[in-house]
């Protein structure tokens, strides 16, 4: 199979070529970490969580260094840790760690590395000097700022021309700036917050400054891929490849940029004033991780995708379709050596086109439920779970997936009640059936009819 991917910077899709196959690089863009993620932070996550499981597979689980930083100083932190009287650790480690158990919940796994902010400042300063040096940077009552203008490519990624930015800019500008474009690289701190050395004052940095500091310590330049959100191409990943590419005098800074399309709820942008952001920690104690991540993964990452309720019920009934094949196969036995199918394979390989990769899934359930050859259902089987376990599905067992919550009481009474049910429906006995499935009903239990009975789950 050959890797494409879309590169926003060249904006084509390009075959996917490592600079060395032995140590394939990828960063993305992680959280700030002074409250809980909301549903438009996890797309990325999972966008990405594919990506770096479908690297894993080409090139081996060793070979791919997946990097995803903490954002751990920023003026949200800082407020949050004075309002509480708090050091910003005791935000940042709090919510970290909320932010991985959420994002584990989903089916992302760890990335290989998760450099924080405030382990790099030493970095920062290192690459602020080299700025300076270059003529890139320059110091100026206790900022030091990133001077546009010494940047012939700048605007290159987000398709701007700087005299643009400039002529539609209608901020005010500080009168330390040089030129109006100019950003900050660091600056001084706050009464009662956090504040490192400098050679040009004491202070902390700028965001932009941490991710190319983060990069150039853990993975060197150039990386082989740069992802996060649709949001982030201007202005930070534009001042980030500026930044890095002035400070190392280097060509290129990611060989490939990638960026996943914007979420909306319900066809609105998710607005606090609105009222309706969706916290990741709530959603996952209402409905499955793993409906959730299906729903993420529903359009193609490129693309606008509709948080909606409909969205959520058909990621639900997707799953239920798939984890009734198995349990309907639940006889059948598995090679555990099995791979993904190369129309599966091909689907991911084509700029992981995700809905083309899932109805590839469906297809497998398929020969699966109708075929009449044991070795063929044997197989459907067993790459159904390869390529389910590839983009993060079905690895909870049927019975796990529909019963999840249901204590042993409960079950052995369901389990009775279907039986029971089966036989009047055997009998044509309707109104004892029906009384039963009203029963089911009480009990919290959906039921879902089949030629050889019936199967359960608990209603969300």
């Amino acid at each position: 199979m050959n890797l494409t991917l879309h590169d926003t910077l060249s904006g084509d899709k390009r075959p996917f070529i490592p600079t060395d196959p032995k140590r394939v690089t990828m960063y993305v863009c992680g959280p700030t970490v002074y409250n809980y993620a909301h549903i438009g932070n996890a797309r990325p996550v999972v966008v990405f969580d594919v990506l770096f499981r479908l690297l894993r597979h080409l090139y081996g689980a060793e070979a791919v260094i997946y990097a995803r930083n903490i954002t751990d100083v920023d003026d949200k932190i800082n407020a949050k840790a004075i309002a509480e009287g708090v050091p910003i650790s005791a935000v940042t480690d709090k919510f970290t760690a909320i932010y991985n158990q959420d994002m584990a919940a989903l089916g992302a796994l760890p990335p290989t590395m998760e450099p924080r902010a405030t382990a790099h400042i030493d970095t920062m300063v290192d690459m602020m000097g080299r700025l300076i040096e270059a003529g890139a940077a320059y110091a100026a009552q206790g900022h030091v700022l990133f001077h546009t203008r010494a940047f012939a490519d700048y605007g290159a990624l987000s398709r701007r021309s700087l005299d643009d930015m400039i002529a539609g800019a209608r901020v005010d500008v500080a009168p330390y700036k040089q030129d109006p474009m100019d950003f900050v690289l660091w600056k001084p701190s706050k009464p009662g917050e956090p504040e490192w050395p400098s050679p040009w004052g004491a202070g902390r940095p700028g965001w932009h400054l941490e991710c190319s500091a983060m990069i150039e310590k853990n993975l060197g330049l150039p990386i082989d891929i740069h992802g996060g959100g649709h949001d982030l191409i201007f202005p930070h990943h534009e001042n980030e490849i500026a930044q890095g590419r002035c400070a190392n005098h280097g060509e290129a800074y990611a060989n490939y940029w990638m960026h996943n399309g914007f979420l909306t709820i319900e066809a609105e942008k998710m607005s606090k004033s609105i009222g309706n952001v969706l916290l990741v920690h709530d959603l996952i104690e209402q409905i499955p991780g793993e409906a959730i991540r299906w729903a993420l993964l529903a359009a193609h990452y490129r693309a606008p995708l509709d948080w909606t309720g409909d969205l959520l019920a058909q990621a639900r009934k997707s799953l239920d379709r798939l984890y009734g094949a198995l349990r309907r196969a639940a006889d059948l036995p598995v090679d555990p050596d099995a791979a993904p199918p190369t129309a599966f394979l091909d689907a991911l390989a084509d700029d992981l086109n995700t809905p083309r990769a899932t109805a590839e899934l469906f297809a497998l359930a398929r020969v699966l439920e109708t075929s009449e050859d044991p070795a063929a259902r044997a197989a459907a089987k067993a790459s159904l779970l390869a390529a389910g376990a590839l983009l993060g599905f079905l690895q909870a067992g049927p019975d796990a997936w529909f019963e999840g919550g249901a204590d042993e009481d409960l079950k052995i009474k369901v389990d009775a009640l279907l039986k029971t049910r089966f036989e009047a429906r055997q009998a044509k006995d309707w109104a004892t059936a029906d009384r039963i499935r009203d029963e089911l009903n009480a009990l919290n239990v959906v039921v879902m009819d089949n030629a050889e009975g019936a199967t359960w789950r608990l209603k969300e």
